[in-house]
């Protein structure tokens, strides 16, 4: 995908935090790379139970075949009968089939494989995108790829994508991946959207998260966590305090694990002056703003 289809297609993650949730932008329907981007990823994939391939034997038409690959690994061909396939790329079977058509059969037979269907691998992608479900691995698929399958994000996407192994690690060991889509993408995230995944592989975009403020501000609302957002951030959102305002304010959160309402109380004075650390936010806290008693 070139680097301004993907500008566009990421521009929901990086829209500026608004009460309104984002318009989505359209996805790209079509690029330049397309042919070639098919042409590069075939010779990756490895064939397994359930995928399709055509072979085509050059000047024997008695012997080219469509051919789905069995659960035993093996497709069923004329001549050589059953041949085990599962596990290797399309040009690596085509070559173990010049060399068992050449043995007995053949003089220089010419073989061409190719993969009609790919329905032995799968990534689930699940969470805020438009078309959730299971995505069948094509030859060297990536994350960007597998979003894209799914249409991208829905309106309520955060922008975070959080990738779990179910076999084997990633590199450095981890089972995790976390990407934060939006804005303009640092190299880190260039280098993770491009990350190639592997089958069983779970995508889930991240729905956006909010906190409320009220009271006495210029703009009350909810306002749509974008990465760490402290009780001043989310008054400079709110359009700042009013001239009404007190300088004591409070944040009312949730406790997950008891269920009861926790109220924290939040210094302004004492966080301009350095003397108090700003709060950061959990998603769903109301920030409330006193009026002054004069």
């Amino acid at each position: 995908m070139t680097s301004l289809a993907l500008a566009g297609w990421l521009a929901i993650a990086g829209s500026a935090p608004t009460p309104a949730a984002p318009t989505p932008a359209p996805l790209p329907v079509a690029s330049p790379l397309g042919a070639t981007v098919q042409q590069q990823r075939e010779p990756d994939y490895l064939i397994g139970p359930g995928d399709v391939i055509e072979v085509d034997v050059f000047g024997n038409d008695d012997l080219s075949r469509t051919a789905t690959v069995q659960t035993n690994g093996t497709v069923t061909l004329p001549l050589l009968g059953d041949v085990a396939v599962s596990g290797l790329a399309a040009r690596a079977i085509a070559e173990k089939l010049k060399d068992l058509l050449g043995r007995d059969y053949l003089v220089n037979p010419q073989v061409e494989v190719r993969i009609k269907d790919y329905l032995s691998q799968f990534v689930s992608v699940v969470g805020e995108v438009q078309a959730p479900g299971r995505k069948p691995i094509k030859g060297r698929t990536r994350l960007i790829d597998a979003l894209v399958e799914a249409g991208g994000f829905n309106t309520r996407a955060s922008g975070e994508v959080v990738v779990t192994r179910i076999s084997g690690a990633f590199p450095g060991g981890s089972h995790v991946l976390t990407v934060r889509l939006g804005g303009t993408l640092t190299p880190e995230g260039q280098r993770a959207i491009e990350s190639p995944l592997v089958s069983g592989d779970i995508i889930s975009a991240s729905p956006r998260e909010y906190v409320t403020v009220e009271g006495e501000v210029q703009r009350p609302n909810r306002y749509p966590i974008d990465g760490e957002l402290s009780v001043t951030g989310a008054l400079s959102l709110a359009g700042g305090l009013t001239r009404f305002a007190s300088s004591d304010v409070k944040v009312r959160r949730l406790d997950p694990q008891t269920g009861q309402i926790q109220i924290r109380e939040v210094d302004l004075k004492a966080i301009r002056k350095g003397k108090e650390p700003d709060l950061v936010l959990m998603p769903n806290d109301v920030i409330s703003v006193a009026r002054r008693i004069f």
